[in-house]
This record gives structure tokens, C-alpha cells and sequence, in this order.
């Protein structure tokens, strides 16, 4: 067993990562989202994009559904579903009380949905379990209760200890946040950036047509036309972990260590999806480089303040992974603020593999930089 890690431990992620064209996360008119930094339009991928295709990717590392959280508008339905399965009511008399057992908290229901709460809610699939234990030993009778008996069966305290008892993986990280209820409110363990282009680079779009594949010969129209827009780029992305917050939230400090890895293999091979039929836009990383610190999560995105300039016909991701490494030799130098340890994994050879070797480490693999990270955090 580990000792409870209660010195402050920040784990940062800094990967690049070269995407070809397409449109991973589209803004409200269609197009791939951008950001002006360092006086440049760049590829932009908001933070919230990413967050989701992690979430997403933890059920890849067979992480089991019961032990992630599910984020919707549909508690009551949820509630009532699983109600109904273990009790065997019909979904009516179960969904009455599912509405009863919310109530305490002061859940209000959408303005445009009666069956929608008015704001997203983020909890545990096991967490749903321990409201639909409030119910499960005296469900007949419940059902049978009239209104005012119904909601003078359960009490607001016991409603909030099931949401703060056994945060899943994701709820735990990302952590939630309801300003009309700050009780069951989880400081979050994780900051996400939005992933940025470490150079300028220009929206195109692409014109495209389909064909009616019942039309005849003669017809030279075409089915259907449109136009969407892409971009192509090398990306920086950041994220950071507070060690000490993941243990609180998951109150375990062996599973808070478990959680870091499987948060870091979960985002760096993640890709938000959008478009991604049409574009075929999934790549791995170039370079993973992590950092673990004792004072303060470190954002290296002041390395590409000055937009990267292609070394002629060799592309972006080496001169990026230059940049990135001379960033982090600046930070350790001028700050005297060196990390505790520091890892990365690439494939980078000559110049580029030395500032980085250098920077963080020599390279390792992927599974070895994962182990020696758990070491490093047990240690």
C-alpha cells in the first residue's frame, strides 16, 4: 500500500501532436474553431472537446461503465430506469418515485422540457445505485404512499451523501459543478487547455459533391453539393493533475495513482471525432512529455508565442519539439523552479532528440514512461 500522498503533486502532460486536414471541433458557423495568439490565427480544439473524447477513451483502457459517470438532463428518467429494473414497478409508479427521491435537492426542471432537468448534472453510475437503494427495500410501499408521504420519506442528507459517496474516475477529475446546489458541488483534479496550433495557419474549405446513384447517364447535376471547412496543423496540448485533489475526491490513494495513468494514456491517445468519416483525422502523438511538480502546474504554451516557422520541407512537429524543450530548460534555469521528475516518449532523432533529452529525460517507451511516472507518484 501507498502512504497517503498529502504533499501538493502536480502531473503535467505537454504533447504535440501534427493532425492532417480536418475539422475536429467546429464552431457555430460550421467551421474548425480558432484562436489569435502571439498576433496569429491559429487551429484551435476547445478544452471541453477534449475532456469528452478522453472521457470517451477511458472505456478503451477497459475501465468498466459502472465505475464512470454519465453527464445528462435526464436524472429522473435515469433514476426511474433503474428504479424500475430493480424493483420490478412499472415505469410509471417508478418514475414518481425517482421525482420524489431528487426533490430535496431543489433540482429544477427545464423551461422547455418537463422530463429534463435545467442544467446538465455529472455523476456516477454507481452513485445512481445508492439513490435507488434509498428506495429498493421499500418500493411497494412507497408507491403506494400518497404525495405528502412520499416526500416525507426522504431526507435532502441522505440524497447528498449518495452523489459524495464513491466519485467514479471521471466525476472525480473533471469534478462538478452546480451553482444552485454548491453541496455536492466536486472541486475538479484536472485543467484541460484548449489544444492550440504552435504556428499560423489558414482555413480552407472543401467543395464537395454527391452523386445520385439512380440518376441516368444523361444527368451531369449532382445529388447534392456543400462546403466544409478544415484546417491542418501541429497542435500543443496541456493538461495537469493535482495528485492531492484526485486522493480527496476518490478518498484512496492507491486508486488516485491508478487514475493519473489511466488519465494520461486516456488523453494523450484520444481525438475528438468531428467530421472524422470525412477526414479519417486520427494520429498519435510525436511527443509526450510529462513533468511532475510540488509548487504549481506549468502551461508551456509561451514556447509558441513566436509562431514556429517550418524547417523547410521537414514540417513543424521538430522545430515544435525544439521550442517545447527550450521552453522547459528557460522555466528550470531563470524561475529556479525545477521539476521533481520529468519523462517523455518520441521519436525525434539528431538535434531535436538532444534538446529534449536535455529538457526531460531520454526518451522512453510509452509503457515505460507510464511505469516510471506510478513510481515516481508511489515513491
Amino acid at each position: 500500500m501507498t502512504t497517503t500522498p498529502t504533499r501538493h503533486r502536480f502531473i503535467d502532460i505537454h504533447i504535440l501532436q501534427t493532425v492532417p486536414p480536418a475539422n475536429l471541433n467546429r464552431d457555430d458557423a460550421g467551421a474548425p474553431k480558432e484562436a489569435t495568439y502571439g498576433g496569429v490565427r491559429r487551429p484551435r480544439a476547445s478544452s471541453q472537446a477534449w475532456k469528452r473524447a478522453t472521457r470517451i477513451a477511458f472505456a478503451s483502457l477497459g475501465i468498466p461503465e459502472d465505475k464512470l459517470g454519465t453527464r445528462t438532463k435526464q436524472l429522473a428518467d435515469h433514476l426511474a430506469q433503474r428504479i424500475a429494473a430493480r424493483t420490478g414497478l412499472d415505469i410509471e409508479p417508478a418514475a414518481r418515485l425517482a421525482a420524489a427521491v431528487i426533490a430535496p435537492l431543489g433540482i429544477k426542471t427545464s423551461t422547455k422540457k418537463d422530463d429534463e432537468t435545467a442544467y446538465l448534472l455529472f455523476y456516477g453510475n454507481e452513485q445512481i445505485e445508492n439513490l435507488v437503494n434509498l428506495v429498493a427495500g421499500q418500493a411497494d410501499d412507497l408507491a403506494a404512499a400518497d404525495d405528502k408521504k412520499l416526500a416525507e420519506a426522504f431526507d435532502s442528507t441522505d440524497i447528498r451523501k449518495a452523489l459524495m459517496t464513491g466519485h467514479p474516475l471521471d466525476v472525480a477529475l473533471f469534478g462538478r459543478m452546480v451553482a444552485k446546489i454548491p453541496d455536492i458541488n466536486v472541486d475538479a483534479a484536472c485543467q484541460v487547455a484548449h489544444a492550440i496550433a504552435t504556428h499560423g495557419a489558414e482555413l480552407e474549405w472543401d467543395y464537395y459533391t454527391a452523386v445520385d446513384d439512380r440518376h441516368g447517364r444523361d444527368n451531369k447535376g449532382a445529388g447534392m453539393i456543400g462546403r466544409i471547412g478544415f484546417n491542418s496543423a501541429t497542435f500543443y496540448r496541456y493538461a495537469s493533475v493535482a495528485l492531492h485533489q484526485l486522493d480527496t475526491n476518490l478518498s484512496d490513494p492507491d486508486a488516485a495513482i491508478a487514475a493519473v495513468s489511466s488519465f494520461v494514456s486516456a488523453f494523450t491517445r484520444s481525438m475528438p471525432t468531428g467530421y472524422g468519416n470525412s477526414f479519417g483525422h486520427r494520429t498519435m502523438p510525436q511527443l509526450l512529455a510529462i513533468s511532475v511538480r510540488d509548487d504549481q502546474p506549468i502551461n508551456l504554451v509561451t514556447a509558441f508565442e513566436k509562431p514556429v516557422t517550418a524547417y523547410g520541407a521537414t514540417g513543424y512537429a521538430a522545430p515544435s519539439a525544439t521550442a517545447l524543450a527550450a521552453e522547459q530548460t528557460t522555466i528550470t534555469r531563470q524561475w529556479g523552479a525545477p521539476a521533481l521528475w520529468t519523462g517523455a516518449t518520441h521519436a525525434f532523432t539528431d538535434t531535436t532528440a538532444k534538446a529534449l533529452d536535455d529538457a526531460f529525460g531520454q526518451a522512453l517507451t510509452f509503457p515505460d514512461l507510464l511505469d516510471n511516472l506510478t513510481a515516481e507518484l508511489t515513491r
